[in-house]
């Protein structure tokens, strides 16, 4: 039986092995490691999100999702954003 997982690219391992932290309800519940080749072209970097399919012990299926990065990201930025303004108002 398998379950599908929002995935982020953590880091590379000495650029041949991708980490990736599963969440599940927007916590991180687990942590796998992939071979960088096994990811889609576009999603080999850092902070990249991806749809996967788990197994018991191996990812079966894994889909980037672009949109969902770059929405995270922007939320990431505005966060960053208001601690600055609320940093230069003290």
């Amino acid at each position: 039986m398998s379950s599908k997982y929002t995935a982020v690219l953590d880091r590379i391992v000495d650029g041949k092995t991708a980490v990736l932290l599963l969440e599940e309800d927007g916590s991180v519940t687990e942590e796998r490691t992939v071979p960088i080749e096994e990811l889609p072209a576009n999603g080999r970097h850092e902070g990249a999100v991806f749809e996967v399919d788990v197994s018991e012990d191996s990812i079966l299926e894994t889909a980037y999702k672009a949109e969902d990065e770059r929405e995270r990201r922007e939320q990431a930025q505005n966060r960053f954003d208001d601690l600055s303004e609320r940093l230069s108002d003290e």
